[in-house]
């Protein structure tokens, strides 16, 4: 059955046959679920991009999840009170409630989960938990051996460790003693958050939905049961598990790419790492191609120069407010193309050439000025041996038989919690996969404490 607008959308959950009733609906439940759950508590000690400072605040993790949601939620709404008219919507009644009513529940609680899967230490934390697989990918006997533990799709996993396919684990996957089907959000929101549904080996740089993979190999009949209930497309010709993007996966990625672009200009400005003057006229290059007002946002921009940070704050809002509604444009303008699969960009990377200019710059200068910043390497550099060296430790630990573990190993493992413990008849890949949940859940603090301890550096 092909996907439509009126059957892309489910409110059955994984890993659960009936539900309650409740005053929320199906999709409000899913984003309570996971602001209650300690993955996503966790998100407040693990850094977006800056290392958390004590003088400036700056986004981490959870804030920028949250301000997310909070754009997907908008940009939810916009989107469906428009599909909701489009003439085949209007004669099914559940559909016309779904998008009224509900869509910018799912994409503001697929935008909280979006960042879950990812390790601690910013953006090389994915890098990190893979280096050590990597260094063990050489012609050395013990290396060799140690590679033949895993077939092609289960090494491309874990050298190319991926915090999205990692986010979908955390939301599904059944821990030791804990409940079955994980979170047991709905299918539309699990769907939502699939930004490359394929598998380890099918990923590509040729393709947007290619570029990274979207699942492990152990998870991979839950993305398929994922996949069927929403009548996502199969990519054909593909001799490897390939699907085209739901199209909700656009608006979570425009909400994501929208935050990020912008919120880490305004965190660079309080830092000092960019001048006023800078900031404020890459705002308004944006906020110049929807406002017919722009002379009065100057104005208020410049009445609260007294105060660069309110200023830089006002002109933010803006310029998120115009990008919402250039997205939702391209959504809509792209409607038919996105749902039958044929859409191959991004909603940002179709914008108009003037704003697509004015994010360009911004990208550039991020590049240029935050990213590779002093103490943004500095953070990314201690990340990597942190993250690697813990790798290092517990898979050896791990995959040691349990006849000839030392009492440093066994002590190692003493440290994995309950719900991360592995049974010695299960394979070497799913005892790995076991060990990077619990590594790839920690805390940057907690991932630095157990360094630490494990090196003899504290005690």
């Amino acid at each position: 059955m092909a996907m439509t607008w009126n059957n892309c959308f489910s409110s059955k959950r994984y890993g659960i046959e009936y539900t309650t009733r409740d005053v929320r609906s199906d999709f409000e439940r899913d984003w309570d679920r996971i602001v209650f759950s300690s993955p996503f508590r966790r998100l407040q000690n693990k850094t977006q991009v800056f290392p958390l400072p004590e003088e400036v605040f700056v986004h981490n993790r959870l804030t920028h999840s949250l301000e997310v949601a909070s754009v997907g939620r908008s940009l939810g709404g916009l989107i469906g009170e428009q599909i909701a008219q489009l003439p085949e919507v209007k004669v099914d009644e559940r559909a016309v409630t779904f998008y009224n009513n509900d869509l910018k529940y799912v994409i503001a609680a697929a935008c909280l989960a979006h960042d879950m899967g990812n390790p601690a230490f910013g953006h090389s934390g994915e890098d990190a938990i893979s280096k050590y697989f990597k260094k063990r990918d050489t012609q050395k006997p013990e290396d060799i051996a140690f590679k033949n533990l895993f077939n092609d799709a289960e090494w491309k996993d874990l050298t190319t460790f991926e915090g999205n396919a990692n986010a979908l684990r955390i939301l599904t996957m059944q821990q030791h003693g804990r409940i079955k089907g994980g979170f047991r959000l709905t299918y539309s929101t699990l769907g939502s958050i699939i930004k490359y549904p394929c598998e380890s080996l099918a990923s590509s740089k040729d393709y947007v939905h290619r570029k990274k993979y979207g699942y492990f190999k152990i998870d991979e009949q839950v993305f398929l049961d994922i996949a069927a209930e929403l009548h996502m497309i199969r990519d054909e010709g593909e001799d490897k598990i390939v699907y085209k993007r739901h199209p909700f996966v656009y608006i979570v990625e425009a909400a994501d790419d929208i935050c990020y672009n912008i919120i880490d200009f305004e965190d660079a400005h309080r830092l000092g790492l960019l001048s006023y003057e800078e900031v404020c006229d890459s705002f308004l290059n944006i906020i110049q191609h929807h406002t017919s007002d722009l002379e009065r946002t100057k104005n208020i921009a410049a009445n609260l120069r007294n105060d660069p940070n309110e200023s830089i704050a006002y002109l933010r809002s803006k310029a998120i407010n115009v990008l919402i509604y250039k997205c939702t444009e391209v959504f809509i303008q792209n409607q038919q193309a996105i749902i039958s699969g044929a859409f191959d960009k991004s909603l940002m990377s179709a914008l108009a050439e003037g704003v697509q200019k004015a994010m360009r710059h911004i990208a550039e200068v991020s590049v240029e000025k935050i990213y590779n910043a002093r103490k943004v390497v500095e953070l990314e550099i201690a990340g990597y041996r942190i993250m690697s060296g813990l790798v290092e430790d517990f898979v050896t630990a791990v995959l040691t038989p349990a006849h000839a573990r030392e009492k440093e190993h066994q002590k190692i493992l003493e440290l994995i919690p309950q719900q991360f413990l592995f049974q010695e008849e299960e394979t070497p890949y799913q005892k790995v996969m076991h060990v990077l949940d619990f590594i790839s859940g920690m805390t940057d603090l907690y991932a630095l404490k157990l360094y630490r301890k494990l090196r003899g550096i504290e005690m």
